[in-house]
C-alpha cells in the first residue's frame, strides 16, 4: 500500500481564469481567421487584468469584451481594468511555421498518457476531481453561498498502483461564510456520491483547513495563463512536457503535439488486454516538420514505434487530423485538456 495525492482547480481560481480568456480569445481569433497565430498570455489581479503576447492575425477581436465575457461566465463582475498589451508574433518565428515549411512552432517535448482505470482511459482520481469541478461549476449558479475559487485534492491509498481508497479528501472552496455547515455538508454529499459510482471510500475530509475562504479570485491571489500545467495535464501521475496549453494557436507543438500524443497512447492502451497503461513522448525542434523523437512505453516494457507514426506527427498533420484550428479550446481550459 502507498498514499499519493493528485489536484485540481476549480474554473474559478485565478490561474484558471487566466487560461481561459486567454483561449476564449484565442478561440475567437481563430473564428474569423484559422491561420491567426497566436500565444497570448494573461496576467490577472487587484482590479486590473493585463493581456499580452503575440498575435498575427486578419481577425478583429475586441479583447475587452471576449475578456469580461469569460469572467461573467465564471461567475465574477467584470468590473476591471483591462490593458491590452498584445503585439505581432515575431517574423523570425513565422519563417517555420509559414504554409511552405509547415514547421514546429518551438522546440520541446510533450508527453500523452492513456490507462484502463478508467472508461475515459485516465487515472481514477483524476476522473474523479474533473467531475468534482463540474459539479462545483454547476452548483455556483443555483447556490449564491458558493463562490468561483477553490481547489480540490485527494490523498489515494493504492494497492498496485490502484485506488482502493481515498484517504483524504481536500477542498478548498470560495463561499459566504454564512451557514458553513451546510455548505461543507453539501461540499461532502457531492464527493461522496462521485467516489460512490467507483466503490470507493472516504476517510477523512479536509475543508477549508484554515477556517475561511470567503475572498478569492482576483481579490485573493494573482492569477498567470499556463501556472497549472500539471493541473492541465495528468494531476502528477505522468511526466508533464515543457510548456503549457492556453492561449497558444495549434501550429505550437507544446498543445498540438500533447493533444497528439494523448491520442496515441489511447490507441496503444486499446491495442491489447495486457496493456495498462501507455506513456508517449514526442519532441521538436522550431521549423521542422518531422519530430525529433518519437518514444512510447507501456507496462509491457518500450513499443516499437511504426515509421508511419513520424508521418502522422507531423505539425500539419496533427493540426488537420485532429480538426485543431475549428475545437473550442476555452473549453478545454475549464476542467482539463484531457477528460475522455
Amino acid at each position: 500500500m502507498k498514499l499519493y495525492s493528485n489536484e485540481i482547480v476549480f474554473r474559478g481560481h485565478p490561474d484558471k481564469v487566466c487560461d481561459q480568456i486567454s483561449d476564449a480569445l484565442l478561440d475567437a481569433f481563430l473564428k474569423q481567421d484559422e491561420n491567426s497565430r497566436c500565444g497570448i498570455e494573461v496576467v490577472g489581479g487587484k482590479g486590473k487584468i493585463f493581456i499580452t503576447g503575440e498575435v498575427t492575425s486578419q481577425a478583429s477581436v475586441d479583447i475587452e469584451e471576449v475578456t469580461k465575457r469569460v469572467l461573467r461566465d465564471i461567475g465574477y463582475d467584470d468590473n476591471y481594468e483591462i490593458i491590452n498589451n498584445l503585439g505581432l508574433q515575431s517574423p523570425d518565428i513565422a519563417l517555420g511555421t509559414n504554409d511552405l515549411v509547415n514547421g514546429a512552432g518551438d522546440n520541446g517535448m510533450m508527453f500523452g498518457y492513456a490507462c484502463k482505470d478508467t472508461k475515459e482511459l485516465l487515472p481514477t482520481a483524476m476522473v474523479i476531481l474533473q467531475k468534482l469541478s463540474r459539479r462545483y461549476d454547476e452548483l455556483i449558479r443555483v447556490d449564491h453561498r458558493f463562490l468561483p475559487d477553490g481547489k480540490a485534492e485527494i490523498t489515494g491509498v493504492y494497492d498496485n498502483d490502484k485506488l482502493v481508497a481515498i484517504k483524504t479528501f481536500t477542498i478548498c472552496y470560495q463561499n459566504t461564510e454564512e451557514e458553513r455547515k451546510e455548505t461543507d455538508d453539501i461540499i461532502k454529499n457531492i464527493c461522496l456520491d462521485i467516489c460512490r459510482e467507483y466503490h470507493l471510500t472516504i476517510d477523512q475530509f479536509l475543508i477549508n483547513p484554515t477556517g475561511r475562504f470567503a475572498i478569492g479570485g482576483f481579490m485573493g491571489d494573482a492569477g498567470v495563463t499556463g501556472r497549472k500545467i500539471v493541473v492541465d495535464s495528468y494531476q502528477s501521475f505522468t511526466n508533464v512536457g515543457g510548456g503549457a496549453f492556453s492561449g497558444k494557436d495549434p501550429t505550437k507543438v507544446d498543445r498540438s503535439g500533447a493533444y497528439k500524443a494523448r491520442e496515441i497512447a489511447k490507441k496503444v492502451v486499446s491495442e491489447s488486454a495486457d496493456y495498462d497503461w501507455c506513456l508517449v513522448q514526442l519532441s521538436y525542434a522550431i521549423g521542422i516538420e518531422r519530430p525529433l523523437a518519437i518514444y512510447i512505453k507501456t507496462n509491457k516494457g518500450d513499443y516499437e514505434v511504426p515509421d508511419y507514426l513520424y508521418e502522422e506527427c507531423r505539425p500539419i498533420n496533427i493540426i488537420n487530423d485532429l480538426n485543431l484550428k475549428k475545437i473550442n479550446y476555452e473549453q478545454r481550459a475549464m476542467f482539463g485538456h484531457f477528460t475522455s
